[in-house]
């Protein structure tokens, strides 16, 4: 990044307000960078966000020429920041790529309608092509009727479920070769330390992989990978972008949050901890005793599945029959499948399961 002690301390300034920036020795600084704590100034701060993400997307190769690409976009910070630094790299550099904009639905009065206007804005401001999709077209539930039967407890497990086959779903109707996500340093510290929690290792041996999905219908890349969010929140607040900040009203007491406020704590204390607990989650060697589960299909909808029936079928199995509960926790993927009175009883929900007005997708 160009910036050196000897620098910083040629300039001596009398007051921090004065400083100038350390990496062009300039301009004044503007801010200090939270991965590095250096003290840049804005050009600068956009130029080194910038080639981060290209260096991450270089070194990963994580896009060939003529590749369509689905960015999964919410409206919030991360999503936004991704959508602009990407169509500006695509220009920039050339990578040739076709680029969308991806949105779920998920059918939360009050929150995705409001963001779901952001992305809107964006396709013009950005010249990128949107495609919506939702829960109620995909599923025949939203995010409403489904806190209504299971309650604010495990929602979150139905919604993350959902949307994850819900974006394969959307980006096989804009044929896309990949989608991209927004998920950011500070996501991927999270959830390896969640997966430690949990005791999750089929999760925790390919939560820092930069690209995952590739056995499955479209594989998902992370350039912001190494990105913290509170670049992300600069970057977006500096370069004034629309993005939509409120959170979800049905996540406040999720499990993800604890570990959210810990990773935070730590970043206040070392800001390499972040980049620390990745690298951490990259040298997790897997026992070779360990079994780990097969991957296969999804004998309903054919969907990618370790178990008989993938857990969205489950879970929207126990929601049309009435039990929203029979697919939360450890249970086997296939329990409860073989009630065929208790299914034809609801067929008319049911066979919305994984066909949705756009028809059925072979994964």
């Amino acid at each position: 990044m160009g910036s050196s002690v000897a620098d910083g301390a040629k300039l001596q300034p009398s007051r921090a307000g004065s400083r100038l920036c350390v990496l062009c020795g300039e301009r004044k600084a503007a801010l200090k960078r939270p991965k590095t704590l250096e003290q840049i100034c804005r050009e600068c701060f956009y130029i080194v966000f910038e080639d981060e993400i290209h260096q991450t997307i270089v070194d990963n190769s994580l896009f060939k020429g003529g590749e369509r690409v689905a960015i999964g976009a919410s409206g919030g910070k991360d999503s936004t920041v991704l959508a602009y630094v990407l169509s500006e790299l695509n220009r920039r550099h050339n990578y040739g790529l076709d680029l969308f904009l991806l949105s779920v639905d998920e059918g939360i009065t009050g929150y995705r309608d409001d963001s779901l206007e952001t992305v809107k804005r964006n396709e013009i401001q950005y010249g990128l092509p949107l495609k919506i999709v939702s829960y109620k077209d995909l599923y025949g539930w939203t995010m409403d009727d489904i806190v209504k039967a299971i309650g604010l407890k495990n929602n979150c497990t139905f919604c993350g479920v959902f949307r994850r086959q819900a974006l394969d779903r959307g980006a096989a109707l804009l044929k896309a070769d990949k989608i991209v996500t927004g998920h950011n340093a500070d996501d991927i510290a999270e959830t390896v330390l969640l997966n430690i929690l949990r005791g999750d290792i089929a999760r925790l041996s390919r939560c820092t992989f930069i690209t995952t999905g590739e056995d499955g219908p479209i594989p998902r890349c992370k350039p912001f990978k190494y990105t913290y969010e509170k670049e992300i929140v600069m970057y977006a607040y500096f370069k004034k972008l629309d993005y939509f900040s409120t959170e979800c009203i049905y996540s406040p007491n999720a499990y993800r949050g604890f570990a959210r406020e810990f990773i935070k704590d730590l970043e206040r204390m070392r800001p390499r901890a972040i980049l620390d607990i990745i690298k951490s989650g990259e040298n997790f060697r897997i026992s070779t005793t360990t079994k780990m589960p097969e991957q296969g299909k999804c004998e309903r909808c054919g969907y990618i599945s370790s178990q008989r029936l993938c857990k969205a079928c489950v879970l929207l199995d126990g929601l049309n029959r009435g039990l929203p509960k029979l697919g939360i926790g450890r249970t086997n993927a296939g329990s409860g499948a073989g009630d065929s009175k208790e299914r034809a009883k609801h067929s008319e929900r049911n066979t919305s399961s994984l066909q949705g007005k756009h028809g059925n997708f072979d994964f």
